[in-house]
């Protein structure tokens, strides 16, 4: 049965360099595309046309590529909302989070929101379509799954669960056809007004003991601390409290 599926795809950046690449996750979602729909898959991307990185999809065997033309800054929530509306779409894959931009990871949310959709997250595999039910295998942590039904149209995001994608090769990426479309260009209003910066690590956690069984659990509550760094304030003020627990977190690394 010949299902209608569409992968959308962003701009990536290499963590080290910050080179413009495929996104991770979102080549994860073609390849999980074209596993499932085969040449009939459609690729789709909201932005300029003219990217270099956009070829890097291409050479994962696709002949073309579309694209909703819009400048760098503008909102592609409402775009791509109605080319699906129109378009009939049933499936739609998307990257659980974006490398460049806001990275919020919002889109797909805002997306089946706008659509009506469900929407399933960290989806691994797609086991099979049948009667407009598919059968899903969504991750979970630690390693588990879980096996889910949805009816049709739905969308779904996938991250490092899902099959890892296949080498982008040079022949294809050259010969594939990236198609422009013009669309109407709406304004992102936190892109103009918002301030972007980059992300800091976040603070350190105190140690916390594990402890497997009870009576683990029970000798590390009652065994008295190791070493003599420790202090113990009695009849202190406030402030040489607060000072000694400042002092704590700065040697432990929790405060900067």
């Amino acid at each position: 049965m010949s299902i209608d599926t569409v992968a959308l795809v962003s701009i990536g950046a290499h963590p080290a360099s910050g080179r413009a690449r495929r996104a991770e996750h979102d080549a994860r979602a073609v390849e999980l595309g074209l596993q499932l729909a085969g040449d009939n898959l459609h690729v789709l991307h909201a932005g300029n046309p003219h990217e270099p990185a956009l070829r890097a999809y291409l050479g994962m065997g696709l002949d073309e590529l579309h694209v909703l033309e819009q400048p760098e800054h503008a909102d592609a929530v409402p775009v791509l909302r109605d080319y699906l509306r129109e378009s009939g779409v049933q499936l739609v894959l998307a990257g659980s989070q974006a490398e460049t931009g806001e990275g919020s990871g919002m889109l797909p949310y805002l997306l089946a929101e706008q659509l009506g959709w469900p929407l399933l997250v960290g989806v691994a595999h797609i086991e099979s379509i049948h009667n407009g039910v598919a059968t899903v295998l969504q991750a979970l942590p630690r390693g588990q799954r879980r096996r889910l039904k949805v009816r049709l149209p739905f969308m779904a995001t996938v991250d490092n669960a899902a099959p890892k994608a296949r080498q982008s090769a040079y022949g294809p990426a050259t010969r594939g056809q990236i198609g422009a479309q013009e669309v109407e260009v709406v304004e992102d209003e936190l892109s103009t007004r918002g301030l972007f910066q980059t992300a800091k690590p976040r603070p350190k956690r105190l140690k916390v003991i594990k402890a497997k069984s009870g009576a683990d659990r029970m000798k590390a509550a009652t065994a008295k601390a190791a070493g003599g760094s420790g202090q113990v304030l009695k009849g202190v003020s406030a402030e040489e409290g607060a000072q000694a627990i400042l002092k704590l977190l700065i040697e432990e690394g929790v405060v900067r």
